[in-house]
């Protein structure tokens, strides 16, 4: 089974792009998602938040996300301990995953793959680019942020140009070129790829 990555900036388009494949049949793993309930249910990493930064860090069994986001986003220090703690359980949880599917191909969807080391094991990176001023917009209108603070998360991400340049693949999600047509190339690419590996 191909394993690929999906990757992208915020506001770059890349759970729309997930969307598609998982309107074609094909498993998707966010790891956003995964890792945000990893933080509540698994008692391991529980206790290493925990040890991080004080019992503020839950209420009432809860991840208290905005204390933790005002700490890790000003003091890179406390952000990179934070993942440390948090990206290898997310790996884990995305291997597991993948081993119970069934399909051609799975992907796996995770805006940091390359900052978390996640794309060792991955056959194949694709990357949705938009260009800076669309991201910052959609940003902006998605989560009701100030232009300055979706700016301050930007800069938490490896800039985009490199980010793409280091993908196999590259959806432009820039209102020039239509998404869909992009997404089913690669389909093909994948299911053509996967049936050579089955019948090798």
């Amino acid at each position: 089974m191909l394993k690929i990555g999906l990757t992208g900036g915020i506001g770059s388009g890349k759970s729309t792009v997930a969307g598609i494949f998982r309107v074609l049949g094909i498993p998707v793993f966010d790891a956003d998602a995964n890792t945000r309930s990893l933080m509540e249910t698994d008692s391991e990493l529980q206790t290493g938040i925990l040890s991080l930064f004080g019992d503020k860090a839950y209420e009432d069994g809860k991840l208290n996300r905005k204390w933790i986001a005002d700490i890790v986003f000003n003091d890179p220090f406390q952000l990179e301990k934070l993942n440390a703690l948090v990206h290898p359980a997310t790996i884990a949880a995305a291997e597991s995953w993948a081993d119970r599917q069934t399909a051609s191909y799975v992907i796996k969807e995770a805006a940091l793959f390359f900052e978390a080391g996640s794309s060792e094991g991955m056959d194949y990176i694709i990357g949705v680019y938009a260009p800076q001023h669309l991201r910052i917009n959609r940003v902006m209108k998605r989560d009701g942020v100030s232009r300055e603070e979706v700016l301050s998360r930007m800069n938490k991400q490896i800039q985009e140009e490199i980010k793409m340049r280091l993908c196999d693949f590259v959806i432009l999600n820039d209102d020039q070129h239509l998404v869909i047509p992009q997404v089913l190339q690669l389909h093909e690419k994948f299911l053509d790829e996967a049936k050579e590996i089955n019948h090798g």
